[in-house]
């Protein structure tokens, strides 16, 4: 049915059937039953205004309704009820059931059937409209879908979930990854939402994950806020009321925010690579700031806007100190003196190897105490699970030659024992690489493997290729030491063996013997020969 008041009033100002039609979205024809009534009944522009809704229905009667009493009117209130008790339950079977009713009236298709449901719906399925008031409350939940972290050195790839705080007044939003669910990084994010808004509301609303709320007793509806959660909101003066379960209405402004999160931050980051949460975060806070502060709404205000101008001056300030959960643990000193805790790995003095340490935990430090001294803080690590924290002074002093590893000064401090012109060596082919590492085996092969078996012979090697300003390689050192090692074994001259043949002695007659003669060997031969 069109809108005849309306086109009562626009026909009284004289306007065009283009203009009218444009402007209720009617027909040519209802425009043309219109005129002919104004005209017939000499009805005013007054005379309109105090006309009620059954003047005007008895002024241009339905047709419809005529045949529409020949039909049996569905019972849509119980169709509803069934649904709401029935998550099975289809607007199919609804029509089924009133079909097979029987009796005396017509029954309606089930196109019109449907579309008679959604009129009910629009008329009796009402929905309250929640007012917010300023810095009352802060909406709270995890979004559904999770971002991709590769790990940049073992290729693993792990899931970061997102967390989600909305004010529902202005709609200011904020979310946060994680590397999981559990109850640190919940209470973590809620801090740094507190932080990001300025201020603390009255109250917080989160969904009911185990991180939030728990039964004391298997089965029972009621449910109580985690000790943990409680102490979080006593410390920041707020409330903890969690949303009534499997009541998505009461949370609406959350939901919402959800959509807006994985459609605005997931969407556009889903298929870009991160390697640290760290770095997804930097790219979380420049999707959330667009969202809050450059997107408008259809009443022309941005979140940050209505933020700002109503809503920031009403949370309550931020207390002095912030808020961090303590944890205390007892762990031994491990043979490489480190502490091992939550897969993460923190030094101590060499000297406590062995020993039972209390260890405090926080949310960002790790203090370990022997007694009541403490001996050492370090910062705490978080993500990849097997990382070390390792303070200089802890190490002792047989393994701080490794400190370093697969870096520049530590090829060039493994130089420094083989001599200076070594050092010079490795420095060359360290600083002619446009990337530092691809320098790193041909270092490594020089010194692991030249120098392995004689370090003062790849140190003069490396002296001669210095002094004639050569191109410093493995290749090119290795055929010079293959050079001077191949002079060094070169074979000595050759010297003639001495003889085995006694030399011929002349017979010496002394004065003395002149009267004896003495017959030599010719004597004998040419006897032979007689013979």
């Amino acid at each position: 049915m069109g809108n005849y008041r309306k086109i009562m009033e626009l026909v009284l100002q004289q306007r065009s059937y283009n203009e009218i039609v444009e402007t209720v979205g009617c027909s040519r024809r209802d425009i043309s039953a219109v005129k002919k009534t104004v005209t017939a009944r000499s009805i005013t522009a007054g005379s309109v205004e105090s006309m009620t809704e059954a003047d005007i229905e008895a002024l241009f009667p339905d047709g419809r309704k005529r045949v529409s009493d020949e039909y049996e009117t569905p019972d849509f209130a119980a169709v509803l009820r069934s649904m709401k008790a029935n998550k099975h339950f289809t607007l199919q079977q609804g029509w089924r059931k009133y079909v097979g009713a029987g009796g005396p009236s017509k029954k309606y298709g089930y196109a019109q059937y449907c579309h008679l449901f959604s009129e009910h719906l629009r008329v009796n399925d009402l929905v309250a409209t929640l007012q917010h008031e300023p810095g009352r409350a802060m909406l709270i939940d995890w979004a559904g879908d999770t971002i991709d972290l590769a790990d940049a050195v073992t290729g693993e790839t792990t899931r970061a979930y997102l967390f989600l705080a909305v004010l529902p007044f202005s709609g200011a939003l904020f979310c946060h990854a994680t590397t999981n669910m559990k109850s640190e990084a919940w209470l973590d994010a809620h801090v740094r939402a507190f932080s990001f808004f300025g201020g603390v509301p009255q109250i917080l609303v989160p969904d009911n994950p185990t991180t939030a709320t728990h039964r004391r007793v298997a089965g029972d509806a009621e449910r109580v806020v985690n000790a943990r959660y409680q102490q979080l909101a006593d410390h920041y003066g707020t409330a903890v009321v969690p949303a009534r379960v499997r009541r998505p209405r009461d949370k609406a402004a959350v939901e919402s925010a959800v959509n807006v999160v994985n459609k605005r931050v997931i969407g556009y980051l889903a298929e870009d690579v991160f390697t640290t949460i760290s770095e997804l975060n930097a790219e979380i806070q420049e999707r959330v700031k667009e969202i809050n502060h450059d997107i408008r709404r259809a009443n022309d205000t941005t979140r940050w806007g209505v933020f700002v101008s109503e809503e920031a001056d009403q949370l309550a300030p931020l207390p002095p100190d912030r808020f961090e959960e303590v944890e205390w643990k007892e762990l031994k000193v491990g043979r490489n003196y480190h502490l091992s805790c939550d897969s993460q790995h923190y030094s101590v003095p060499s000297a406590l190897v062995g020993r039972l340490l209390r260890v405090r935990l926080t949310s960002s430090r790790v203090t370990v105490f022997d007694g009541q001294e403490i001996v050492c803080e370090h910062p705490r690590k978080q993500g990849r699970k097997g990382q070390y924290s390792t303070l200089p002074e802890h190490v002792p002093t047989q393994h701080r030659d490794i400190d370093g590893l697969w870096s520049k000064r530590w090829f060039i401090d493994r130089a420094r024992s083989f001599g200076p012109a070594t050092v010079m060596v490795i420095e060359q082919v360290l600083d002619r690489q446009k990337i530092e590492a691809q320098g790193y085996l041909d270092c490594q092969n020089i010194l692991e493997q030249l120098g392995k078996r004689n370090r003062g012979r790849l140190e003069a090697t490396c002296q001669e290729l210095v002094n004639q300003h050569g191109h410093a390689t493995y290749s090119t050192l290795k055929r010079m030491m293959a050079a001077i090692d191949s002079d060094s074994k070169r074979p000595a001259p050759v010297t003639p063996a001495a003889s085995t043949r006694k030399p011929a002695r002349a017979v010496v007659f002394r004065d003395t013997l002149l009267d004896v003669y003495v017959r030599d060997a010719s004597h004998y031969a040419r006897h032979e020969e007689n013979n």
